[in-house]
């Protein structure tokens, strides 16, 4: 008898783990059930759903994107954690690149400067900080339109001058020039950087086109003729 129940306890048991199971989802309450497809949509919408602080962050982003700000970087193909605190600018539109042209014939600096600015002054190019007094006012402080007279000295036995196309910050200028390297052709957009200790644009480096850097000659100045009002700045950058 003993042994009878316990074969009919084992055959219970074997039929008990033969049996399917039930595809209910265990967070699914009792006695509801969940098809494969209907599965398929919970987890979808699980995916898409995102943090309201991230949503927000996410639409700023957008805004300033379509608004064009700084920073802006288009069309967010996915939402960013929320803990970064800002993004990278973009970097600045690129600057004009130094370039070298042929004049066609030797150009030396004063008539090209006198050419590109305007002012009625000759000579050799060391002599116009003197004959510019009374005629125009001078200064240390460059600005775009400016010519920029560098001094006599050995090196340079007449000088040197160049037109001032625009300022870059305070210790670096770009210039249009002529016979730099004594070939006599045209330099354009050369960058010069004033690399005196007070400051004050006495002493200047000048970009060696070739090499793609700063040459190392020091070149002293005398500084900066200007033209005569600002109007006469503004025909003259739109000529040149």
């Amino acid at each position: 008898m003993l042994v009878r129940c316990l074969l009919l306890c084992l055959l219970a048991a074997l039929a008990a783990c033969s049996a399917p199971q039930s595809a209910v989802d265990p967070a699914t309450p009792k006695g509801s059930s969940v098809s494969q497809p209907g599965l398929n949509q919970t987890v979808n919408a699980v995916r898409g759903t995102v943090d309201p602080v991230e949503r927000s962050w996410e639409r700023g982003l957008a805004m300033r994107d379509a608004a064009g700000g700084p920073g802006a970087l288009g069309p967010l193909l996915e939402a960013e954690p929320a803990s970064l605190a800002s993004l990278p600018r973009l970097p600045l539109p690129s600057r004009p690149r130094p370039a070298i042209l042929s004049a066609g014939r030797h150009l030396e600096c004063v008539p090209y400067t006198r050419r590109l600015s305007g002012f009625s002054i000759r000579g050799d190019a060391w002599t116009w900080w003197a004959k510019a007094t009374g005629r125009y006012e001078r200064g240390q402080t460059p600005q775009a339109g400016a010519v920029m007279v560098l001094s006599k000295t050995r090196r340079l036995r007449y000088g040197h001058l160049a037109y001032v196309v625009d300022v870059l910050n305070e210790r670096e200028v770009l210039v249009h020039q002529a016979n730099w390297l004594n070939r006599g052709r045209i330099h354009r957009y050369t960058p010069v950087r004033d690399i005196s200790k007070n400051n004050d644009w006495s002493v200047v480096q000048v970009w060696y086109t070739p090499g793609r850097r700063y040459g190392s000659g020091r070149y002293p100045i005398y500084g900066f003729i200007y033209p005569k009002s600002p109007d006469e700045v503004d025909l003259l950058q739109a000529a040149n």
